[in-house]
């Protein structure tokens, strides 16, 4: 297992990352929202209470102004902070060191082939050179 040290982030690669997760939430949670308004809408509508044009009209509208929106909002939230915490992170890396991680390789059949050893394996006299790839 090789251990490997994240020792920086880049900071906008890490803002863009965050702000796809980010906007990739607020669509679950605009969807949902979005559906509640209209389903609210509508069930003011059909109660009959006051100014019930407005109310059931007002909801759909709303309601699709909600799921637009709030995935919008999220993506611009997510880039901000994940910016922030980039550079926080790189800072706070600079006194402390990086993460720590232990990387081994995937037990899916295939296997990366080992670096080279340049300058490391002998040949005998009369016998060929055998190049690691």
């Amino acid at each position: 297992m090789a251990k490997m040290q994240v020792r920086r982030v880049g900071i906008f690669s890490y803002a863009k990352i965050s702000a796809v997760i980010a906007s990739a939430f607020g669509l679950i949670f605009g969807v949902i929202y979005g559906l509640i308004v209209i389903v609210l809408g509508a069930a003011i509508l059909a109660g009959g209470g006051r100014d019930t044009g407005a109310a059931g009209g007002g909801s759909i509208v709303a309601g699709v102004l909600i799921m637009v929106g709030v995935p919008i909002f999220y993506g611009v939230l997510g880039f901000i902070f994940g910016a922030l915490w980039a550079l926080v992170y790189n800072v706070a890396a600079g006194f402390v060191g990086g993460i720590e991680l232990e990387l081994e390789p995937v037990a899916d059949g295939y296997a990366a082939p080992p670096p080279p050893q340049w300058g490391t394996q002998q040949s005998q006299p009369g016998q060929q050179q055998q190049y690691p790839y």
